[in-house]
């Protein structure tokens, strides 16, 4: 698919992010299982979330649905609606979000100085409430929107279909056993999942949710007890995980302290499955390359509590 408007190609402005070695940080892992993520915020606006939303914007775009006239409509916890306000900034399209009132208040600055428009829902309906609060303006002004809708959009899958799992199949030179990865809209897991399983027919794709309805890892859904994004695929996993917010927490600190590496709590949930799934491969005396990303950095989190409990 062409570049929109003639910009520079997707690939000389998301993706191609480096696959940190993060072992040596969990020696409860063994000798013969390494644990590796994709360092995503290497992406221009900081987040996994670029790669699918370069690739609804520019489709948008490219099929001649969002027209300089049109506005770009979505919900989003953060990370996708700052992909959607650079993007656009850079292609010349306005965008609307519904958001959770609990995003945080370094997120809101980065989408204001974007100049996205915002609407707040209700922090404690996350992000199914900004979901409903966008069908609702979509039915409202259907002539003044695109409504982008990462968690039904093909696009949001196919991004990780064409970059990401490439990307860890070259990176691992193709000896990956093992990829896990949290479910939001899904994109990531189902994407690379079905990539990798072409590449590689005997990798394991292991899923990974939050362990209850309650719980403190953004952009990560409760399946059970969520609206259910249309382009997750369940069979596309071979096992499923849960994670606590603890746990996902506790990983994070311990890759900052034992490894200079700081997650957001998306990435240390992910985190926390990998290393989890490593440990129980080495006690079982497998050898094993386990790969997971890391959705943005911990710099967009140094305010919250957990960092020092």
């Amino acid at each position: 698919m062409p570049a929109a408007n003639g910009t520079a190609s997707r690939e000389a402005l998301v993706g191609n992010t480096p696959l940190l070695d993060v072992s040596l940080a969990f020696p409860e892992l063994g000798a013969g299982v390494r644990v590796f993520g994709k360092a995503e915020w290497v992406n221009p606006g900081g987040s996994i979330k670029d790669r699918a939303g370069w690739y609804i914007v520019r489709d948008a775009i490219d099929s001649g649905r969002l027209t300089p006239d049109k506005v770009l409509l979505d919900s989003s916890s953060g990370n996708t609606g700052i992909a959607y306000a650079w993007i656009g900034a850079r292609l010349g399209r306005k965008v609307s979000l519904a958001v959770p009132g609990s995003i945080s208040r370094h997120r809101r600055a980065i989408l204001e100085a974007y100049g996205v428009e915002l609407l707040f829902t209700d922090p404690l309906e996350g992000s199914d409430g900004a979901i409903r609060e966008v069908r609702l303006m979509m039915k409202a002004e259907p002539e003044r929107f695109v409504y982008a809708d990462q968690y039904s959009n093909p696009m949001t899958w196919r991004a990780h279909y064409e970059t990401t799992a490439p990307e860890i199949f070259a990176q691992t030179e193709g000896r990956i056993t093992h990829f896990v990865a949290g479910l939001g809209t899904s994109g990531t897991f189902v994407g690379t999942g079905r990539r990798l399983r072409e590449l590689k027919p005997g990798v394991r794709l292991v899923s990974m949710e939050p362990d209850g309805p309650l719980h403190g890892l953004e952009g990560l859904k409760h399946m059970e007890t969520s609206i259910v994004p249309a382009i997750y695929d369940e069979a596309v996993a071979d096992g499923k995980m849960q994670v606590s917010t603890e746990e996902a927490q506790d990983a994070a600190r311990a890759l900052a302290r034992r490894g200079g590496i700081l997650l957001g709590p998306s990435g240390g949930a992910n985190l926390a499955a990998a290393v989890r799934l490593g440990r129980d491969l080495g006690e079982q005396g497998r050898e094993a390359v386990v790969v997971t990303v890391f959705p943005d950095a911990g710099e967009r989190y140094l305010g919250e509590r957990f960092w020092n409990p």
